[in-house]
């Protein structure tokens, strides 16, 4: 056994180790408006229920370990006071994962995540329609736990509000487990799924994924693809080359007889099991040739 003292370490390495030993750890996606009113959406897994009368949700937006810059939720909800949480299920992960991809102050990670905004109620940030379970908070304490890089800051989030996807309830009218099919961060790239156990989601690129506002139409109405699967073909930097399309096809003998039958679904579908094998340029590749017939 290793003996760790933490002001020995530099600060990504004991992040790593507490990340790694502490799990699995809920997650809040929260929303949160800024002081002209535009929607920002982000994942925190430094989170959970803390009191239930009166009800306190509290999570943590940390300071930036590399250069101990602040959050856009954490300036959004000392500027405004609100925010929604919003659980996140598997249907929704890989989007939840996109929209904590360090877009510019100002964007709109709904849109870059391809989710839904949703009024609420009591507060002025925006639901997101796709999660199971929200609620609506105001905030009633920050309490900063430090000043450097790494430093979290507690946010206390006193529950306006609940919405419950009511498929998600049992006969009697609690949340079935089962159904509401939650997720919870790991160490690295691990995730927990309560109904099935570990799996693997790559973080988001360090360069900025297009997002899924910038998939074009037609594919983000698929009928095969799920918000998970535009979540993974939102990730990339930049799309493959016509170039590259083109020597793809070529190589793929089963791409051209499906180009030449004209079977859009069938093509979407083999983009699918390309993205469930994650090899998200190949099924980019596949979706672009389809475009070009």
């Amino acid at each position: 056994m290793i003996s760790i003292t933490p002001n020995e370490l530099p600060t990504a390495k004991l992040h790593g180790y507490l990340l790694g030993a502490i799990g699995p750890r809920p997650i809040a996606f929260a929303s949160t408006i800024d002081g002209e009113g535009r929607p920002n959406l982000a994942p925190f897994s430094f989170f959970n229920v803390f009191s239930a009368n009166p009800p306190i949700l509290i999570f943590s937006p940390a300071r930036r370990v590399r250069d101990n810059t602040g959050k856009h939720t954490l300036e959004n909800v000392l500027e405004t006071k609100e925010v929604v949480i919003n659980i996140v299920n598997y249907d929704m992960v890989q989007q939840m994962s996109l929209a904590s991809t360090e877009y510019p102050e100002g964007e709109n990670e709904f849109k870059k995540a391809g989710l839904t905004m949703l009024p609420s109620e009591t507060v002025n940030p925006f639901r997101v329609a796709e999660s199971p379970v929200q609620f609506e908070c105001k905030v009633t304490k920050v309490e900063a736990l430090g000043n450097q890089g790494g430093a979290g800051n507690l946010v206390f989030s006193e529950v306006l509000k609940i919405h419950i996807d009511s498929s998600i309830l049992d006969e009697n009218g609690s949340i079935d487990q089962h159904k509401i099919d939650q997720v919870a961060r790991m160490g690295g790239n691990w995730y927990s799924r309560a109904k099935e156990g570990l799996f693997e989601v790559p973080k988001p690129l360090s360069t900025i994924g297009i997002g899924v506002d910038r998939i074009p139409e037609h594919i983000r109405h698929s009928k095969v693809l799920t918000g998970n699967d535009l979540g993974l073909l939102g990730n990339v930097a930049q799309l493959p080359t016509p170039q590259e399309v083109e020597n793809f096809v070529a190589e793929n003998i089963e791409i051209r007889g499906i180009l030449r039958a004209g079977g859009r679904e069938v093509l979407e579908q083999k983009a699918k099991d390309y993205l469930d094998r994650n090899e998200v340029l190949s099924a980019w590749k596949i979706l672009l040739a389809q475009e070009k017939e």
